[in-house]
C-alpha cells in the first residue's frame, strides 16, 4: 500500500522534495545557490534544511567509492533463520567495508554491498558467515560493471533547467588510485563521510588546519572525483513506498544496452552487471506495488529481459555508509516528520 495514502505525515511537502532533489544534484551547494535556482529565499532554504537535518530525515554524506571499486565490489544475498535477521543485518552494518545493508521482505534474507580487500572478504565469506549458526546460505555476486549507483539517482522534483543550473561541470576523472592521499586528505574525507555539508570553516576548525588549506585540499579532491555525495532519505518521504532489487537474466549481446537504458531510468537507483545466476541487478523505487508491476511489464518487457526475480526491500539498515534508525511501517517516519515541523515554523 502506498504510504502517501495511509499516512499523510509520512511524506515531505513539495518544497522539501525539491530541496532534497537539489541536494541530490549538488550535495555541497550553498543555501544561496539553491534558493536562487528554486525561486525562494536563502532564509527559507536554511530553515528547511536545518529542520530536516535535525529531525534525522535527510542527511548528505560523501558517497563511498562504489563506482571506482566496482570490479572488487560484492553483492551479498544472505539467507538467515527466521528471527535472526536483525542480528545478522546489524553485524554487517557495523563493518566499515559494508556501506549498504537491507532486510528483504519475508525476514529471511539480508542484502548487502561489500567493498573490501581479498583478506577481509575471505574471512567474512569463508570463515565468519559459515560459522554463524543463523546463516543458512550465502550467494555472492561480483560486480563486473557499474552502469549507475545510488549517488547518481535523482528524485525528479526539479526540471532539466533547474538541475543543470545546480550541477557541477563534468570533470575528467583520474584513474582510480592515481591521486595520492595523505593523512589530512583522509581525515577530511572521513568527516565528509559523516556530513558532507560541513563548511570549509567547520572542517578547518575540526581538523586544526587553516581554512585556506582545507579549501585547497577539497578543490583537489573534488577534481579527483572523490567528493561525490549521497542524500540519505527514506524514499517513503518522497512518495516512493516500494524499494526492490531486480535480479535479471539478459542475453549477453543485450547486456550493455539494457544496463545503460536502466541506468537512465528515473526510478532506478543502481544498476550493476554481475557474476552469478543473474547477470544484471537493478535497484528500483516505485510509488506502490502496482507501480512495481508496471515497471516490470512496461519497462523491462520491451527491453527483452529473459527472466526477472523481484526481491522487495522491507527495511533499509544502512545506506552509503550511514546506519539508519529503525522505523515501524511508516509510523516512525511520520513521527519524525511531525517533530521536524514542531521544531520550526513552516516557511
Amino acid at each position: 500500500m502506498d504510504v502517501t495514502a495511509a499516512d499523510p505525515d509520512a511524506v515531505l511537502d513539495t518544497l522539501d522534495r525539491r530541496l532534497v532533489c537539489a541536494l541530490q544534484v549538488s550535495g555541497r551547494a550553498g543555501a544561496g545557490r539553491i534558493a536562487e535556482v528554486l525561486g525562494v529565499s536563502p532564509r527559507t532554504v536554511t530553515r528547511r534544511l536545518t529542520r530536516l537535518h535535525r529531525a534525522g530525515l535527510v542527511r548528505v554524506v560523501r558517497m563511498p567509492d562504489v563506482e571506482d571499486a566496482a570490479i572488487g565490489a560484492l553483492l551479498l544475498r544472505i539467507r538467515v533463520l527466521r528471527g535472526t535477521t536483525d542480528t545478522v543485518a546489524l553485524a554487517l552494518a557495523d563493518r566499515p567495508d559494508v556501506p549498504f545493508v537491507d532486510v528483504m521482505l519475508g525476514g529471511q534474507e539480508v542484502g548487502a554491498v561489500m567493498l573490501s580487500d581479498a583478506g577481509a572478504r575471505d574471512r567474512l565469506l569463508y570463515g565468519q558467515l559459515p560459522a554463524t549458526a543463523a546463516v543458512t546460505e550465502t550467494t555472492v555476486h561480483a560486480v563486473l560493471h557499474a552502469f549507475a549507483d545510488a549517488g547518481q539517482w535523482r528524485s525528479g522534483h526539479l526540471d532539466e533547467t533547474e538541475a543543470a543550473a545546480l550541477a557541477e561541470p563534468p570533470l575528467a576523472r583520474p584513474a582510480p588510485g592515481s591521486v595520492p592521499l595523505d593523512a589530512l586528505d583522509r581525515v577530511l574525507l572521513a568527516r565528509l563521510g559523516e556530513d558532507a555539508r560541513q563548511s570549509h570553516a567547520m572542517l578547518a576548525s575540526a581538523v586544526g588546519t587553516p581554512e585556506s588549506t582545507v579549501r585547497r585540499r577539497l578543490h583537489r579532491l573534488d577534481g579527483a572525483g572523490l567528493l561525490r555525495t549521497h542524500v540519505t532519505v527514506d524514499p517513503r518521504l518522497l512518495g516512493l513506498a516500494v524499494d526492490a532489487n531486480l535480479w535479471l537474466d539478459v542475453p549477453p549481446g543485450r547486456l550493455a544496452a539494457v544496463g545503460a537504458a536502466l541506468g537512465r531510468h528515473p526510478q532506478v537507483h543502481g544498476v550493476f552487471a554481475t557474476s552469478g545466476p543473474a547477470n544484471l541487478m537493478a535497484a528500483v523505487f516505485c510509488p506502490d506495488h502496482g507501480g512495481l508491476y508496471r515497471f516490470v511489464t512496461d519497462t523491462l518487457g520491451p527491453l527483452g529481459v529473459g527472466r526477472a526475480e523481484t526481491a522487495i526491500v522491507a527495511r533499509a539498515v544502512k545506506r552509503a555508509g550511514v546506519p539508519l534508525r529503525r522505523t515501524g511501517a511508516g509510523a516512525g517516519v511520520g513521527a519524525a516528520t511531525a517533530r521536524a515541523r514542531a521544531r520550526s515554523p513552516r516557511a
